[in-house]
This record gives structure tokens, C-alpha cells and sequence, in this order.
């Protein structure tokens, strides 16, 4: 049974009003970017949607991407200085359709200058935990390294297990093999055995991660290596991604090009490099980001598996 349609549009209304007012109390500047862009996600597990622009040449690039996600021209105005911001709007995402996942969305992004993702993760749980208290509801705090959740659920070391090892627990799952490489197979293990089992009431968060699942984040140069981001879960509901932000263009560059490689291998479009975000990433000041999926949050607030739930309109009914 799901929320009667006033009750969810006044629930969100009531989460807009505190996330707002979390940050304005922080001193967080609320900005809006671009929702069409000349550059895409070069992320090969997500898929932009594209449209042309039909009007003068003069205007620059015809063909032009939805956003997944703001974070590309929010660090563009970090690294020209505008300082700690948010911004609370709507991102695309193609292909991701169904009972948990709507191809329109609503993302929270944020960043926070001078701060690590240690530091920004005490500030997101700090968020979920008003978001929850706002519906009279409290979560214990489970805070874990990725490599000693897999050793303390699974007795596998991430960082040096074979993929022999990694599938085993997957034997009945009925995963199609080919093509997987060794995160994928960290990934399925995510997904399948951990996930599912983290407590309705328990915020989870999970941090510095294999260096090869780094996105966007800086590596830190333990043994092994380590990407310096974090994961936040309510339930089994994976609510936000972050990270301590990488400011190195050349990296990046790297990085967006391996994308395009793995896109490639797969049979996929290739994506354009941001290249604004590229020419001015060497400015970035040293600062950590977190993106929260607005819907993901809702819908534990309302206590609902179904994204349609908490939208006025569903894809279907758009």
C-alpha cells in the first residue's frame, strides 16, 4: 500500500524545508547549475540520455547530454572559488527503470572545502539523522572500512582474494560469468550478500575503498592503495556516495579515457570529456563532495520498496 499522493508531496516538501535549512545553519550557499551539457558521464555502468540542440551554430555543441549528476559544473564554481554550496535538483539517468528506480530523479550534492570525506561522512549521517528524526525515527551507527566489511561478513579479503573466491559465495545466484573482472565481482557481493542483510534501523557507512573503484576520489598511498571515499546506507538502501575530491586534471583525464576504453570493450556510445571541467580542476581547492539520492531517502522515510510511491508521477505516467 503505498503513501496517498498529498502525503508523499507533503513528505518531500517537509525534507526540502530541512535539508535547506541544514545548510543554511552551515552556511552552505544553495546554487543551481546546468541541466544540459556538452559533456557526458563517461561512467560505464551509467547511461546519459542526449538530445540535439536545433538552433544557431554559433550556440556551441548540437548534441547535448542530460546530467546524471551536478557534479562537474559544481566543481567548476569550486574551483573558481564561490566556497562551500549544494544544490537539491533533478538528474537522468537512462535505462534505470522500475519498482526502486526512476529514470528521473532528485540528487543532493554537496561540498564542503577544506574537509576530507572522514569528516564529511559525520555530516551526512548527521543529515539522515534529522531526516529521520523529522518522521520520529532513530538508526544505530555501524561505521566500517570496506576491506573489514568483507572480513568480518564474508572472511574475504577484498584486497587479495582471487575471483574464485569472490564468486563462491555466489554459486547460487546464477550470475552469468563472462566479462567479470574483479570489482564486478565485489560489486555482486555488495549488492547480494551484504546489502540485503545491513538492519532496517542501522545507518551503514562503508570508507576508503580499492584503489580501482576510485571514480573520482583521491588515492591514498597505503598497502594497498586506497581511494578516499565513502558509502552511507540506511537499511539495506545505499543513500549517498563520497568523496575526498581528486584535483589533479592530468589523472582525471586518465581516468574519463579508461572510462571511454571500458565503454568501448562493452559496445557502448562514448561519451565527450568534460574538458571546462578538466581545464580548471588543477584549481579545485582540496575538498570533499557527497551526492544523496533524495527518492532513496524518502522511501525509507515513508517506509515504502516502491520509488513510485514518493513521486507525483511515476516514469510510466510522465
Amino acid at each position: 500500500m503505498g503513501l496517498a499522493p498529498r502525503a508523499a508531496l507533503q513528505l518531500r516538501a517537509r525534507l526540502y524545508a530541512l535539508l535547506r535549512a541544514f545548510f543554511a545553519e552551515r552556511g552552505v550557499l544553495e546554487v543551481e547549475t546546468p541541466i544540459l551539457s556538452a559533456a557526458g558521464n563517461t561512467e560505464p555502468n551509467i547511461e546519459s540520455f542526449s538530445t540535439m540542440f536545433s538552433g544557431h551554430v554559433d550556440a556551441g555543441a548540437r548534441e547535448r547530454w542530460l546530467r546524471t549528476s551536478p557534479e562537474y559544473p559544481l566543481k567548476r564554481l569550486l574551483a573558481a572559488g564561490i566556497g562551500d554550496c549544494y544544490e537539491l535538483g533533478r538528474v537522468f539517468r537512462n535505462g534505470e527503470a522500475g519498482g526502486r528506480h526512476n529514470p528521473e530523479f532528485t540528487m543532493l550534492e554537496w561540498y564542503r572545502v577544506g574537509w576530507d570525506h572522514r569528516r564529511l561522512m559525520q555530516e551526512t549521517v548527521a543529515l539522515v539523522e534529522a531526516a529521520l528524526a523529522m518522521v520520529e525515527r532513530r538508526a544505530e551507527l555501524v561505521v566500517t572500512s570496506y576491506r573489514q566489511l568483507f572480513l568480518d561478513e564474508l572472511g574475504i579479503d577484498p584486497a587479495h582474494a582471487a575471483i574464485d573466491t569472490l564468486r563462491a559465495p555466489l554459486a547460487e545466484s546464477g550470475i552469468d560469468p563472462a566479462g567479470l573482472g574483479h570489482d564486478d565481482w565485489l560489486d555482486l557481493l555488495i549488492t547480494h550478500k551484504l546489502q540485503p542483510a545491513f538492519p532496517r534501523d542501522r545507518i551503514t557507512v562503508i570508507h576508503d575503498y580499492p584503489a580501482s573503484q576510485c571514480a573520482l576520489a583521491k588515492v591514498r598511498p597505503d598497502e594497498p592503495p586506497l581511494a578516499e571515499r565513502f558509502e552511507l546506507y540506511l537499511g539495506r538502501y545505499e543513500l549517498a556516495n563520497g568523496y575526498h575530491e581528486l584535483n589533479d586534471a592530468a589523472e582525471q583525464r586518465m581516468r574519463f579515457e579508461r572510462d571511454n576504453a571500458r565503454r568501448r570493450q562493452r559496445g557502448l556510445h562514448e561519451v565527450p570529456l568534460d574538458e571546462r571541467l578538466l581545464g580548471v580542476l588543477d584549481a579545485l581547492p582540496d575538498c570533499a563532495g557527497v551526492a544523496l539520492g533524495v527518492e532513496r531517502l524518502l522511501m525509507c522515510l515513508a517506509d515504502t520498496d516502491a520509488i513510485a510511491d514518493v513521486l507525483a508521477f511515476a516514469f510510466s505516467e510522465a
